[in-house]
């Protein structure tokens, strides 16, 4: 089943996200190359690509994991959450409709 992790970005968390990056997108990398990711990116905190100094807000991972339990478990152990870039967590299941 699908799930969606959203992360919340403490404040003034970018030196830590981009500190955290690497493995963050190696494990990312993983589950792509499991033919496991839908998709991921992260919230810029204004209205731009490229949100420069002003950073990110928080994140959205969408992903097939065996169970909400074992999306939660790789949500915890990711880099973002570890390092201290999330103040906030959320896994829940998702269902996609489109596209088909």
């Amino acid at each position: 089943m699908l799930y969606a992790i959203i992360g919340r970005d403490t404040p003034d968390s970018l030196d830590k996200r981009m500190a955290a990056r690497p493995d963050h997108l190696a494990r990312l990398q993983a589950l792509q190359n499991e033919g496991r990711l839908l998709l991921a990116g992260p919230f810029p905190a204004v209205d731009a690509v490229d949100p420069g100094a002003v950073g990110f807000t928080g994140s959205l991972i969408v992903a097939e994991f065996a169970s909400l339990q074992s999306a939660q478990e790789w949500a915890d152990a990711d880099p973002y959450a570890t390092a201290g870039v999330f103040a906030q967590l959320t896994v829940q299941p998702f269902r996609k409709v489109l596209p088909a």
